[in-house]
């Protein structure tokens, strides 16, 4: 069970920001956009060590926005973009804000 804030935030949310924080993480998910992946093909194409790319992979999978599968000796990563929904309400949520705060200065100037 995530626990709610009063500001409509969840730890869930702060976690998977935290994770997004980080451009390679962020580089992660855009590579596994185009399909699921190993590993060994995720740090050959974004120039990142193996063990740098374990360590990313293990805190996006935490988070939940990575899901892995087992295949042979490999685990194959795929994105899992269910996390990225709250995230998206609450950034839905400041761009009304700031474009209501937009439109309010409009008259001014």
């Amino acid at each position: 069970m995530t626990q709610r804030r009063t500001d409509g935030e969840s730890a869930g949310t702060r976690d998977v920001f935290a994770a997004l924080a980080n451009p390679a993480r962020r580089q992660v998910l855009m590579a596994l956009r185009e399909g699921p992946l190993t590993a060994s093909a995720l740090g050959a194409g974004l120039a990142l060590s193996r063990p740098a790319v374990s360590e990313h992979l293990a805190l996006l999978r935490a988070v939940g926005l990575v899901q892995a599968k087992k295949r042979g000796r490999e685990r194959l990563y795929h994105l899992d973009p269910r996390p990225l929904t709250e995230v998206g309400a609450w950034l839905n949520v400041m761009l009304a804000y700031w474009t209501q705060r937009v439109r309010d200065l409009d008259p001014a100037l």
